[in-house]
């Protein structure tokens, strides 16, 4: 009894340590990151808003929310896992954590939609994808993904769904929270991951053939199509997808499996990965990123503009 009561502190002691890694390094690589596409896609907004910038602008204001509460759950990990701090900072940490999450996957998913149309279909792109237009569908897959994630105040603080006397912060689910949970979840599965990554895979793969097959294209804006098709599967593969298979197996299973919390640290790299998507859409971003490493290496703006300028 007394190995196996160290063994558990052990355990605990190293995945509240691997955790703790986990959220420090997307936050130090994360944050500047969106500060710097924020800086970026604020210039472009002001000069020519297009449906694509007004999309991946909402995205990183996404990402920002999401590690905006990071220090929240660094705090919980380096607590060992317990919620040492207000209830209702829980369940507003959770919900922000979440509903980020799912915003950055149906973000992801119209973003492909909007430059699949404009490859395929140019005359609709210019006279229906209006800015305004596509303002309107950014709020509505906020309020969207919002509304859905709040399932986390309905687990949490639902008088007939009485919860398990614990310290930890939304997890250790009663079996009548479950009952609700776990449907929900499958919802997710559906909803919120599989159709937006279906979507963005056929959206990608077609306008990749399409440019492939017009010989005016330069191999320039074939490379960059790639890239931002690889950049997107990539934030659905490594980050989205394994987290929400653990909804789907869990929903067969009756319960949270145990390796859910594993997965869910994948979600936090979606923020590193985010920016690459950023890099490969929007010229200005790129143009920032250079700006922003050669002034730490000495070299003049003058020089900078002539080097950019050169590569495009």
């Amino acid at each position: 009894m007394v190995r196996d009561h160290f063994w558990i502190c052990d355990y605990t002691l190293l995945l509240s340590n691997l955790i703790l890694s986990v959220y420090i390094i997307s936050f130090l690589i994360g944050l500047p990151a969106n500060l710097l596409a924020l800086y970026a896609f604020s210039i472009k907004i002001h000069t020519k808003a297009g449906p694509t910038d007004i999309l991946l602008l909402n995205l990183i204001v996404s990402d920002l929310l999401f590690l905006i509460i990071l220090p929240l759950k660094m705090h919980e990990a380096a607590s060992g896992m317990q919620w040492h701090l207000p209830d209702y900072l829980c369940s507003i940490t959770s919900f922000i954590f979440f509903s980020t999450i799912y915003t950055s996957s149906l973000l992801l998913m119209a973003v492909s939609v909007v430059r699949y149309v404009g490859i395929a279909f140019p005359i609709i792109y210019h006279q229906f994808l209006k800015p305004m237009y596509v303002i309107v569908s950014s709020g509505v897959i906020w309020i969207f993904s919002a509304a859905q994630c709040t399932i986390v105040f309905i687990t949490q603080h639902h008088l007939a769904l009485p919860g398990n006397n614990s310290t930890v912060c939304y997890e250790n689910f009663s079996p009548e929270q479950l009952t609700i949970l776990l449907p929900v979840r499958l919802e997710f599965f559906i909803v919120l991951c599989l159709i937006p990554l279906l979507t963005c895979t056929y959206c990608y793969i077609h306008s990749i053939i399409i440019l492939y097959s017009r010989p005016g294209i330069s191999q320039m804006q074939k490379q960059k199509a790639i890239g931002m098709a690889l950049g997107t599967l990539a934030v659905f593969l490594v980050c989205v997808l394994p987290y929400n298979t653990s909804h789907l197996l869990g929903y067969f299973d009756g319960d949270s499996p145990k390796w859910r919390y594993y997965s869910l640290l994948l979600c936090t790299f979606n923020t590193c990965l985010d920016p690459i998507i950023f890099y490969f859409s929007s010229s200005t971003f790129r143009l920032a990123g250079k700006k922003s490493i050669f002034k730490m290496l000495g070299w003049s703006v003058a020089k900078l503009q002539r080097h950019g300028a050169s590569s495009d």
